[in-house]
């Protein structure tokens, strides 16, 4: 569906892949099931939104992912404890997170996100992989994007010797630097090119980021030996504060991110 504003400039597939899978979301209400599921809770980054199903839904062709804000209990909310997930008493904001995980993932391809997000304060949308197989970051991470604090950025991350700590090839671009006054009110698309060789991550056709595979191998056994010749699942969300979120007091909610469609193309042999 692309009767919205869009400033996208559509890149042709090359003739040896073919579509394997997209999602249009043309059908009103929850988004399939069959490729579906939700993150369910406060779930990483200390970010202060509380994710649930209902804050993802299907309307006039788009998939919704609403912020909203709120004051409500923390239904696992315990008193003095150093969990940061439990030692909220309040839910201030809901949102989403929609996964393929344990869906559907795929290993090389093109894959094109057309999306709309909103680029207030503590406002952070995101397009993002996870290898499947794994602990965090040794799995593998791929940001195709993100946006906090007035940056786009398009990211990768993948294990070292010390547990838990990623090391990161990213790529940052200022909103302002697009030089499009209105940039959030329009429509834009996001496309990766994966192969055994590389990642490209682009949008709107101009190439925010370039992956060399040869420089990605896992310093650990905690994954695979190279985290980007693995499946990896698909993540939409927009979180809301946390870590690199910014603070979302002057924001006004409900914020939505949109996204138009989904399309994963493979080669054909």
């Amino acid at each position: 569906m692309l009767s919205a504003i869009s400033t996208a400039v559509f890149q042709p597939v090359p003739t040896e892949y073919k579509l394997v899978w997209n999602d249009e979301f043309e059908v009103g209400g929850v988004a399939d099931s069959r490729y579906w599921a939700y993150e369910e809770g406060f779930v990483r980054n200390e970010e202060l939104q509380w994710y649930q199903a209902e804050n993802a839904f299907c309307q006039q062709g788009k998939l919704i992912i609403e912020a909203r804000r709120e004051n409500r209990d923390n239904p696992n909310f315990q008193a003095g404890s150093r969990n940061w997930k439990l030692n909220r008493e309040k839910i201030e904001y809901t949102s989403a997170c929609i996964t393929t995980r344990n869906r559907l993932s795929w290993k090389y391809g093109i894959f094109e996100i057309r999306a709309r997000i909103k680029t207030q304060n503590g406002l952070w949308p995101a397009i993002w992989f996870l290898g499947q197989s794994g602990e965090w970051p040794s799995c593998g991470e791929i940001d195709l994007m993100e946006y906090y604090q007035g940056n786009i950025l398009a990211n990768a991350c993948w294990g070292q010797v010390e547990r838990w700590q990623p090391r990161w090839d990213t790529s940052k671009h200022s909103v302002a630097s697009f030089n499009q006054a209105d940039w959030d009110d329009h429509f834009h698309v996001w496309r990766m090119e994966w192969n055994a060789q590389k990642i490209v991550l682009s949008m709107d056709g101009k190439v925010l980021n370039t992956i060399n595979l040869n420089q990605t191998k896992n310093l650990s056994d905690r994954g695979p030996k190279n985290p980007f010749h693995q499946p990896h699942y698909l993540l939409l969300n927009l979180a809301v504060g946390g870590k690199n979120g910014g603070e979302p007091d002057q924001t006004p909610f409900p914020s939505r991110y949109e996204i138009d469609y989904v399309r994963v193309y493979q080669k054909k042999n």
